[in-house]
């Protein structure tokens, strides 16, 4: 049975060079069999977190958010697409993770960073690390950190140029790293229910 796994991205801000980092997880993973559909913050709309998703009544949710949430609960994984902006978290999406909790737990998540800059967002990535861990899920140990990122991926989310080619070496190993712990969480609830 092929996984499902969702790619979340969440820059607000133009030029949204990153969607070429999640142009090209969605197609790595696209091509390994995995079922991988892009999350865009922007493009689902959340809302500055006032209720989370929970706080509603059954079937009273918004119509985004109701779609998320079952979205989130059916996937085997998640990947974070981020980018750094002041050496913290992306705000959208930030916000967009903070309307869910239980939603998440049990499944484990995998983080790529980039920036334009050769820091490639690793102070997010950092940091999404003990965000996504707080919210309930296994975060790989593996990540990766590109930049400059259009040094790395053309307009179609192509590699090109050094940083290309060292993206295109981690990401078969990024990816199998995350699907040991999809199979590992898969198989840990076939044994056992969660314990909450």
């Amino acid at each position: 049975m092929s996984k499902n796994i969702l790619v979340f991205y969440g820059s607000y801000r133009e030029p949204r060079y990153g969607l070429r980092l999640a142009q090209y997880a969605i197609s790595r993973l696209t091509e390994r069999g995995i079922n991988a559909e892009l999350i865009d913050a922007r493009a689902v709309g959340l809302p500055m977190l006032s209720r989370m998703y929970k706080e509603y009544a059954p079937g009273t949710a918004p119509a985004a958010m109701e779609e998320l949430a079952a979205k989130i609960k059916a996937a085997h994984g998640f990947l974070f697409v981020c980018g750094e902006y002041n050496w913290g978290v992306q705000p959208g999406l930030k916000n967009l993770t903070d309307h869910f909790l239980e939603e998440w737990f049990w499944r484990p998540a995998a983080i790529v960073s980039y920036s334009a800059q050769r820091a490639g967002g690793a102070r997010a990535n950092y940091s999404w690390h003990g965000i996504l861990s707080e919210m309930g899920m296994v975060v790989t140990s593996s990540s990766i950190t590109l930049g400059p990122v259009t040094e790395a991926l053309d307009e179609h989310g192509q590699p090109i140029g050094e940083s290309g080619a060292y993206l295109e070496r981690l990401f078969p190993r990024f990816t199998d790293d995350l699907l040991w712990w999809v199979e590992a969480a898969e198989a840990q609830r076939a044994r056992r229910s969660p314990p909450y």
